[in-house]
């Protein structure tokens, strides 16, 4: 997701206990995975910070996430 203002949260719906990707700025996404299997997701990004997320309901909120910047 594009963090275009990085001090502001991610818009979350407490009732699912996950991000509102529609809202958040949702770039793409791999499909829920069993344990142990990988996925690959292939994106264009403009330069800018980044948040990368797990957004199975519970697990952003426990800490699986990454930001990452796309430099020019």
């Amino acid at each position: 997701m594009y963090l275009a203002d990085p001090s502001k949260p991610l818009p979350y719906l407490d009732a699912e206990n996950r991000v509102d990707e529609d809202r958040a700025g949702d770039k793409g996404e791999v499909s829920e995975l069993d344990p142990g299997k990988s996925g690959t997701l292939t994106v264009e990004l403009k330069a800018g910070k980044y948040l990368l997320i797990c957004n199975v309901p519970g697990h952003y909120g426990a800490g699986m996430w990454a930001e990452f910047t796309v430099e020019p």
